[in-house]
């Protein structure tokens, strides 16, 4: 039993827990239910709310106020838990002062554990390992960021169970404005150890792999040790970039007047940027604070914001110009644009003093010319209907494309350690030296000895050498960036690689396969006429066979199952898988291409057999469309036969001619029904042809398609014929009573077969396009 005078401390620690229980299920309910003024005075009165876990995930009430978005809720909560443990720390060091020297070192042998095991409550954790700076960051709101981690930048350098840090997530998710401010709050010591997850994935690799190219370009500047940086599958920056092909021009299909606007649509090109140490609370808006009218004043709101912009195009002066400073010139108090830019920043960022230098497109005092017809050219395009969502994702692609060359220019800058003679060597060794201990801070000069907080670190450290070690010759199979970009058709970096490296023509794969053979193989018809026009030695790069003994002529010949061609139907795609076979191989002369590969066997051969399946899928879809093709013909040329045959109003008995023979809708009616009956005749004729073919493959190339695009344009005209007899000869039963009514009547009767030729149009624009062009159009999705 239990001795009596251990009851009451019992029973405390008993009430203790259940006021616990009930501050976590208040707080839990005020939470949901929106009440975070009552959940501040909660705060207030109960000090053990600030560590208390409310959520079955172990978030706490700021947690779920930072997920809200509950700016000021947060700020008030965060002032609330640094003014508590500010409170705590001054009491226990009066208790202290207070002790005598003796009792004060035993209190401190005694209490050291527990001094270690505290834990500040913005160090909190959830189960995933995040705290409050984590989600912050996650969700990119700079206000919230500045505000928790201003006065405790240890949380920057935290992790979550993934090994992820603050400024990791903000990159993860594309969240320019709140990296720079962590950034900014980051110790400069530990930045290069923040900038990594556990698993050896950079900043870098995350803002490339999201395709946030403005955050990548300014890591790219801040964390230039991470440019050459390896990631856990031994692909650098570089690598990745080279599978974005969306992200160029070269992979960017547009229609004829959305490539007007593209190109009409002005981009600026990326500068350096760096987080506003004043007026955090100006750079972002309170929400609360948005919105100051009635909803029905949005309209009115909305235009004069559009005069405030009119105003401030022709209010402004100067183009702000990047700063080219003299470090021997000293500012101008009389002068004071003499040696310093505008400071301008715009969601939480702006632009630092010293942006790239970049040629400016106009003179100065032009740039109120250049805005106007800017502002002109933007409000044509709303009032023509495609100045909203269209343009914008107009806008958002050239943005991508050209900020990715930015980028590929300055990744490019590094990588020529890649090209001095290890080209094709191990891609995670550089000179002898294993990457990541090249770019871990901990294994650099100016490392420290590791102290108490940086034992993580070296842990994680051997760990990632660990897992290099296992992984070394499967990183010596890696390709290298331009054949990942030859792969995947960005002639722009293929481009740009052999103007900068001409060595690295010969990169080859671990089976043997260089550039030319790469675009071959994956049907990349932009960079494979680029390598043709490129003044290299073609004997030696077009000669090359892979390991298995294939040359360029096999590889075009090699069925590719994943579909590449932007043309529907496997008719169509093994009519270009012809034309890409025969571009290829009348754009050498014979003796460049092996004629037997290392089984023996002739590219002709690789073609037929690699195609089978594609024939009989062609021929199935073939055969389908023209049996629905040539039911409608047929059932055209039936009625086309009758009413040619038939006259409207007789004929006269004494001469036998017409009695409307000089009416003009007679004439029309005569002329429309010959020829609805002769090219639905046509038709039926060219359907039952394909149906009987042979379907064999050197049909696909020319043959089978024109029988099909002779078929559906007789078709096409005979429904556009017979409509027009039929309203012909209908008009003179309703011409008098019911004259001006005819023709919507005409229109709604029509809306059947017209209907049927409006869903055939595409396939018929398809088949022209794919007859008569060249060489064929290849589909920019990412090859793995």
């Amino acid at each position: 039993m239990a001795s009596p005078i251990l009851q009451p401390a019992k029973q405390d620690q008993a009430k203790h827990d259940s006021d616990e229980e009930w501050i976590k299920k208040h707080l839990f309910n005020l939470a949901m239910q929106g009440k975070w003024d009552n959940v501040i005075k909660t705060y207030q009165e109960k000090p053990a709310a600030l560590r208390a876990k409310i959520t079955r995930s172990g978030d706490t009430a700021l947690h779920i106020a930072v997920l809200d978005r509950k700016e000021l809720v947060v700020e008030k909560l965060v002032k609330l838990i640094n003014d508590e443990v500010k409170r705590v720390e001054a009491k226990k060091k009066e208790q202290k002062a207070k002790e005598g020297k003796e009792a004060s070192t035993s209190s401190r042998e005694g209490e050291g554990g527990k001094e270690e095991k505290y834990e500040h409550p913005l160090e909190i954790k959830n189960d995933r390992g995040n705290t409050p700076l984590h989600l912050a960051a996650s969700i990119g709101n700079v206000r919230m960021c500045w505000c928790i981690a201003r006065e405790h930048k240890k949380l920057v350098d935290s992790r979550n169970n993934e090994r992820e840090t603050p400024l990791f997530l903000a990159a993860l998710h594309g969240k320019k404005a709140a990296f720079l401010c962590l950034h900014d709050l980051c110790d400069p010591n530990s930045r290069s150890n923040n900038s990594r997850r556990g698993d050896g994935e950079t900043i870098l690799h995350c803002a490339i792999s999201g395709e946030y190219f403005d955050l990548a370009y300014q890591i790219a500047h801040k964390y230039e040790g991470l440019l050459n940086s390896f990631n856990e599958s031994g692909h650098t920056p570089l690598h990745l970039l080279a599978s974005k092909p969306a992200a160029f021009e070269s992979g960017c299909h547009l229609g004829w007047f959305r490539k007007i606007v593209y190109y009409c649509l002005y981009v600026e090109k990326l500068k350096k940027e760096s987080f506003p140490h004043y007026d955090i609370q100006q750079s972002v808006e309170d929400k609360p604070e948005l919105q100051k009218y009635p909803e029905n004043y949005a309209t009115c709101v909305n235009f004069f914001q559009v005069l405030n912009v009119l105003w401030n195009v022709f209010t402004k002066s100067v183009i702000p110009a990047p700063c080219k400073k003299d470090p021997t010139e000293k500012n101008d108090l009389e002068n004071p644009k003499k040696g310093q830019c505008d400071a301008s920043h715009k969601e939480g960022v702006q632009s630092s003093n010293r942006v790239d230098e970049q040629p400016q497109l106009l003179p100065p005092n032009y740039y109120i010319s250049f805005e106007f017809l800017k502002f002109l050219y933007k409000a044509m395009l709303v009032v023509l209907g495609f100045g909203s969502k269209m343009k914008k994702k107009i806008q958002a692609k050239k943005e991508k494309n050209i900020w990715s060359i930015q980028i590929m220019d300055k990744l490019l800058e590094s990588v020529s350690s890649e090209y001095d003679g290890s080209a094709g060597s191990r891609p995670m060794e550089v000179g002898g030296m294993d990457v990541y201990r090249a770019i871990d801070p901990i294994n650099t000069p100016e490392a420290k000895q590791p102290t108490k907080m940086e034992n993580e670190r070296i842990d994680q450290d051997k760990i990632i050498d660990e897992m290099a070690k296992k992984k070394i010759d499967e990183m010596a199979k890696k390709e290298t960036p331009i054949l990942i970009a030859a792969k995947n058709g960005i002639v722009e970096m293929v481009d740009r690689i052999l103007n900068l490296f001409p060595v690295a023509i010969h990169d080859m794969n671990s089976k043997k396969k260089n550039i030319v053979l790469l675009a071959v193989e994956n049907r990349q018809p932009h960079v494979y006429a680029f390598l043709l026009k490129k003044e290299i030695l073609k004997e030696n790069m077009f000669h090359v066979v892979d390991n298995e003994g294939n040359s360029a002529l096999h590889l075009a010949a090699k069925s590719n199952n994943s579909h590449p061609w932007r043309i529907p139907g496997a008719a169509l795609q093994m009519q270009w898988e012809i034309k890409w076979y025969e571009y290829v191989k009348k754009s050498m002369p014979m003796h460049f291409f092996v004629r037997y590969n290392k089984d023996n066997k002739t590219a002709r051969e690789i073609f037929t057999e690699t195609h089978t399946e594609l024939v009989e899928k062609g021929g199935e879809w073939l055969n389908t469309t023209s049996n629905s093709c040539s039911v409608v013909a047929a059932l055209i040329a039936t009625v086309a036969f009758t009413t040619s045959a038939t006259i409207p109003g007789g004929i006269e008995a004494e001469s036998g001619k017409p009695t409307l023979e000089k009416q003009p809708a007679f004439n029309v009616f005569s002329i429309s029904s010959l020829i609805a009956l002769c090219f639905s005749v046509t038709a039926v004729v060219m359907f039952l042809a394909i149906l009987t073919s042979r379907h064999q493959e050197k049909d696909f190339g020319r043959d089978l398609p024109r029988k099909l695009l002779c078929g559906l344009s007789s078709l096409f005209i005979s429904i556009a014929a017979i409509l027009v007899s039929f309203c012909a000869g209908h008009f003179f039963v309703l011409k008098d009573e019911l004259k001006y009514v005819a023709f919507p009547i005409y229109a709604v009767t029509c809306l059947p077969v017209t209907f049927f030729a409006i869903m055939q149009f595409p396939l018929y624009l398809d088949l022209i396009w794919a007859t008569f062009k060249r060489v064929p159009q290849r589909s920019y999705a990412a090859v793995a």
